[in-house]
């Protein structure tokens, strides 16, 4: 048996005058997530999952955990993201010490960690970056816990902002993955360090 070759599909990439338009359409959180997408070449799902403790702003740096392939790695912050990220924790931090204090239970972690340690899910540095509005119930406790945004969030506010925006092409939150490691080729970046910063196990993706 031999197998159907995939077609071979260019991705779609704005220029920076269009992920800057983008860019402009979103706002609060939203406008965040996409920031972190671009730059710093995040999947969606990897930006959602993002604890406080993951966040290493003095360095300009935050870690992936358990990323695609169950791997972890660092790679960047933008600039200009440093200061609102910043607001960001601090109006994060007053609505946790809230929630606390409603006694609201914590946020979802690893089956094993749970266990482990127990009281991780109202500590600081465990709670999501971008914490849902509502509970759900835990899959493997089945007890209530605050799970982070769902995709289809982020995903709905994109859709809308590259309306407002005016682009035509097919953009994605995954776009803006590809732009960010275009842009830094453009800017004569080793694909090595590109190649780490993005997470892939071979070069040639």
């Amino acid at each position: 048996v031999v197998r159907a070759r995939r077609p071979q599909r260019l991705p779609v990439v704005l220029s920076r005058a269009e992920v800057a338009a983008v860019l402009a359409n979103l706002d609060g959180v939203h406008w965040l997530i996409g920031g972190l997408l671009y730059g710093g070449g995040l999947r969606v799902t990897e930006a959602l999952r993002l604890r406080v403790k993951d966040l290493l702003l003095d360095r300009g740096e935050l870690i992936v955990r358990d990323g695609k392939g169950a791997k972890d790695r660092v790679t960047v912050i933008a600039q200009r993201l440093i200061v609102p990220l910043k607001g960001h924790l601090a109006r994060l931090r007053d609505w946790c010490e809230n929630e606390r204090r409603r006694g609201n239970p914590g946020v979802s972690l690893p089956a094993a960690l749970a266990r482990k340690y127990p009281n991780a899910a109202t500590q600081w540095g465990w709670q999501y970056l971008f914490p849902s509005s509502t509970l759900c119930r835990d899959s493997f406790t089945g007890s209530s816990v605050r799970h982070h945004l769902h995709e289809k969030t982020i995903q709905r506010a994109m859709q809308s902002a590259v309306r407002r925006a005016d682009i035509a092409q097919p953009v994605t939150c995954h776009t803006l993955r590809h732009c960010f490691a275009t842009h830094l080729l453009e800017q004569g970046y080793d694909i090595r360090t590109l190649q780490e910063l993005l997470g892939h196990a071979d070069v040639k993706t």
